[in-house]
């Protein structure tokens, strides 16, 4: 596509409009660029420093005097490397090859590029009413992917850098406020409600946060703001369908949008109760349910509805009809994501041992390689928590068998070392916590499923200021390639059966101790 554009007349007319000003130094205005020349001798070196910032000038030099002092190329590179090598310090892994730790230690630089910080070193940055605000209560960040980060990016961040996780909320607070909408953003850019892609994410990264006691924003406007995105985009128009009233609005009520929704509305009920307001906890506990309603029985599946409640007609290819009813989906993909309601979707199923059984179907039919396919579907977020449902209807083996299989063959160490989009982190995160041996099945609880890890022992740092800076290990004895399966645990030297962790055990620091061994133990884990 780039060589299409390059070569096309829309691209020839921009060059042509271009102009080259020589020995301009200064100018204000878009689509600007600069060149420079040096008359150098051979082997000489240019330096070159810049300051950034999205205030003013003023700013960027601030920032330049206050974070490259001088032109000591090689001071700023050792900077840049103690800086880096601190920050992926948060995790130690050992054992695992020496690919699977390049993968690993790549994963999780990818994790801590954004959001980033979009103030200068004096606090001041620009605010949705593109006026210039100072905040030295948290760093104002920007870049918020929440389509995509909601799944595994923010629940790592809330192990790991919680200080993060407090600034995108307080950002994204700050945004609504400013911009007058009053309601959040789901993919947030430079301040913009850029509107992509669907649902409300910031739901659920507030929520879980707030959970985790990672609360120094304002929870009274979080709150309030909240409600208005899931009431701006939710289930309530739907539920007026099957009450027999006329929708607010017109269109289709899509698998994606409905079951995202529901689980951003489940969010907020969450949240009503944790803030002891009934009537909002059961008004969007039963709008969670609204999954519900888009379940064909004689299907056996999810399908769209029409505005006036019918079913959209099925297409030939049925749950692997890529965009009917989707986002970057299929129904089969999309139909598994009631993170926040396992037990019911399994009842909608026909009980647990059906569901099992198709849910078994959809990862084998998934290629090896894990590329883009219309059944387990890597490359794109929908499916980043179905492999956790394993543990949740009382089969830990198969998350353990899974998430190993999905860890060896969809990371690699060479230009194809992604089977998808960054997506801003999230895929990496993904990784990262998967190959630590936990992963949350549903952001918005305290629950981290339990399952094998990639290495043999892994060391978390966690934080001083919102957790108490212990180190949480998890330790897997006779791992190999083989041995992917748990025999038996010791949770801080006592036996443990559950197939997950509580937050609390984490940040509270301690040692989880995974046995291993070649075939399941299907009586491990069961325990609720």
């Amino acid at each position: 596509r780039n060589r299409q554009y390059i070569e096309s007349g829309a691209f020839r007319e921009l060059v042509a409009k271009a102009k080259v000003l020589k020995q301009c130094k200064e100018m204000t205005g878009k689509h600007l660029g600069i060149y420079t020349e040096f008359d150098t001798r051979a082997n000489e070196q240019v330096v070159l420093k810049a300051g950034i910032s999205f205030v003013s000038i003023e700013g960027a030099k601030k920032n330049l005097n206050a974070e490259i002092t001088d032109f000591d190329f090689g001071k700023v590179r050792k900077n840049a490397f103690d800086l880096w090598n601190k920050a992926l310090g948060k995790i130690a892994v050992s054992g695992g090859t020496e690919e699977q730790r390049s993968v690993f230690y790549t994963a999780l630089y990818h994790t801590m590029i954004d959001p980033r910080s979009f103030a200068d070193v004096d606090g001041n940055y620009i605010g949705g009413d593109k006026k210039v605000h100072q905040n030295t209560k948290f760093t104002k960040r920007t870049i918020f992917s929440g389509w995509d980060v909601f799944r595994s990016q923010f629940p790592l961040q809330n192990i790991i850098n919680p200080t993060v996780v407090n600034d995108m909320v307080n950002s994204l607070i700050e945004l609504a406020d400013e911009t007058g909408k009053r309601y959040f953003e789901r993919w947030e850019f430079l301040n913009a409600y850029s509107g992509c892609m669907i649902g409300n994410p910031a739901v659920s990264v507030m929520v879980d946060a707030y959970n985790k006691g990672i609360r120094n924003f304002d929870i009274a406007k979080g709150y309030e703001f909240a409600k208005n995105s899931c009431d701006k985009f939710g289930n309530s128009d739907l539920r007026k369908v099957i009450a027999g009233e006329k929708p607010l609005n017109g269109g289709e009520f899509g698998i994606s949008t409905t079951l995202e929704y529901a689980y951003f509305e489940w969010c907020l009920s969450v949240l009503s109760d944790s803030l002891k307001n009934k009537a909002d906890a059961q008004k969007y506990r039963a709008l969670s349910n609204s999954y519900k309603d888009i379940f064909d029985p004689e299907f056996g599946w999810f399908r769209p509805k029409k505005p006036d409640g019918s079913w959209v007609p099925l297409p030939k290819a049925g749950r692997t009809a890529q965009d009917y009813g989707c986002v970057e989906s299929d129904p089969y993909q999309q139909g598994w994501f009631v993170p926040h309601d396992p037990n019911g979707l399994a009842a909608l199923l026909g009980g647990s041992q059906k569901a099992l059984a198709d849910l078994t179907n959809f990862f084998e039919k998934a290629p090896e390689t894990f590329t883009w396919n219309d059944y387990y579907n890597h490359p794109n977020e929908p499916v980043h928590l179905t492999p956790f449902l394993f543990n949740r209807w009382k089969a830990p083996w198969l998350t353990q068998k899974w998430v190993r299989t999905i860890c060896e063959n969809a990371y690699h160490n060479n230009v194809e070392g992604l089977v998808g989009n960054e997506d801003v982190g999230q895929m990496s995160a993904w990784y990262v916590l998967s190959a630590s041996g936990l992963h949350p099945s549903c952001p918005g609880t305290n629950r981290y499923e339990i399952f094998t890890p990639v290495f043999d022992e892994v060391v978390i740092q966690t934080d001083p200021v919102f957790a108490k800076g212990k180190k949480f290990i998890v330790s897997a004895k006779n791992n190999s390639p083989q041995n992917k399966y748990i025999q038996s645990a010791k949770l801080n030297g006592k036996d443990y059966s559950k197939c997950y962790l509580n937050y609390s055990d984490i940040v509270n620091g301690g040692r989880l101790e995974l046995i291993l061994g070649p075939e399941p133990n299907k009586n491990w884990g069961l325990k609720e």
